[in-house]
C-alpha cells in the first residue's frame, strides 16, 4: 500500500489576508469575550494558522463601557500597578477602571491573554477598544463577529 504524503503548509507573513471585525461589547461578559477574541487577534480561528507568524485579523470592539462582569468582580477584583519607585504602587478596582478609562480594563483583559514576545505585541497592535459606539474604522468595512 502506497503511503500518503501530504504537506504541511507553512504562510509567510507576505501572504497574510487580514479581515476587519467589529465586536459589540454591550451586554457580553468580559473574560469570554477575551478569550474569543484573543483567538481571532492571534489567527488560531483560520485553517492557515502558524504559530511563528502573525495570521492574525484587525479587531475593533466598541462599547466597552458596557461590558458585564459576572459575579461580584467590579468591587473585588483589583489590579495593581507599580512604578519601580518607592511608594509607587497602586491599587484600584473594574468598577473604579471602568469610571476613569472604560477601554483600558477590556484592553487589559484581551492583551493578557495574548503571548509575551515580540509577536504578542504585533498582535496587540490590531486590536482597537472604544468606550462608546464610534470607531474611525468605517473605511476598512469591519465585518460583525458573532462571540
Amino acid at each position: 500500500m502506497k503511503a500518503l504524503s501530504y504537506k504541511t503548509q507553512s504562510v509567510r507573513k507576505e501572504d497574510v489576508e487580514r479581515n476587519w471585525y467589529i465586536v459589540d461589547a454591550e451586554g457580553l461578559v468580559l473574560g469570554r469575550m477575551a478569550s474569543r477574541i484573543a483567538m481571532v487577534l492571534q489567527g488560531k480561528n483560520k485553517p492557515t494558522y502558524t504559530p511563528h507568524v502573525d495570521t492574525g485579523d484587525n479587531v475593533i470592539v466598541i462599547n466597552a463601557e458596557k461590558i458585564k462582569l459576572t459575579g461580584n468582580k467590579l468591587d473585588q477584583r483589583v489590579y495593581h500597578t507599580f512604578s519601580g519607585y518607592p511608594g509607587g504602587q497602586k491599587a484600584f478596582t473594574p468598577r473604579q477602571l471602568l469610571a476613569k478609562k472604560p477601554a483600558a480594563m477590556v484592553e487589559k483583559s484581551i492583551k493578557g491573554m495574548l503571548p509575551k514576545t515580540k509577536l504578542g505585541r504585533a498582535m496587540g497592535k490590531k486590536l482597537f477598544v472604544y468606550a462608546g459606539t464610534e470607531h474611525k474604522h468605517a473605511a476598512q468595512q469591519p465585518q460583525t463577529l458573532e462571540l
